[in-house]
């Protein structure tokens, strides 16, 4: 499955959309794949505050245990309670009902990031 045009990703298998005044970060659909089934998610409290690159919680499936890293330097606004009762909402919609933590970030360097194009590329290469 392509990844969405308009969002941009990370080597390391989060996305981000960028929206009007917050970010909104998850990960994709070939690393929710390579996990399979997702049976409990660890995310940050509102306000935590992360560099980009560093962990900001994690991903348990039934094969592994995968750490969460920030795509960018933001604050937490919102962390997807939904989560907590139904983690496997990331393996079935990903992009949508299974994003992680909306972030809000002032004014960031977004050139380490991957178009789709270059992500798609990246995990055909894995």
């Amino acid at each position: 499955m392509p990844s969405p045009q308009e969002y941009l990703f990370t080597n390391t298998h989060e996305w981000l959309s960028q929206k009007d005044e917050f970010s909104v970060i998850g990960i994709t659909d070939f690393a929710q794949d390579q996990l399979g089934e997702i049976v409990y998610v660890d995310l940050p409290e509102v306000g935590d505050r992360f560099k980009a690159g560093q962990p900001f919680g994690e991903v348990e499936s039934v094969k592994s245990v995968s750490e969460l890293l920030m795509p960018i330097d933001a604050s937490i606004i919102e962390v997807n309670e939904e989560l907590n009762d139904a983690p496997d909402l990331v393996n079935s919609d990903c992009y949508g009902d299974g994003w992680l933590v909306k972030v809000e970030y002032g004014d960031v360097d977004l050139s380490d990031l991957l178009d789709s194009d270059s992500y798609d590329t990246h995990c055909s290469e894995l």
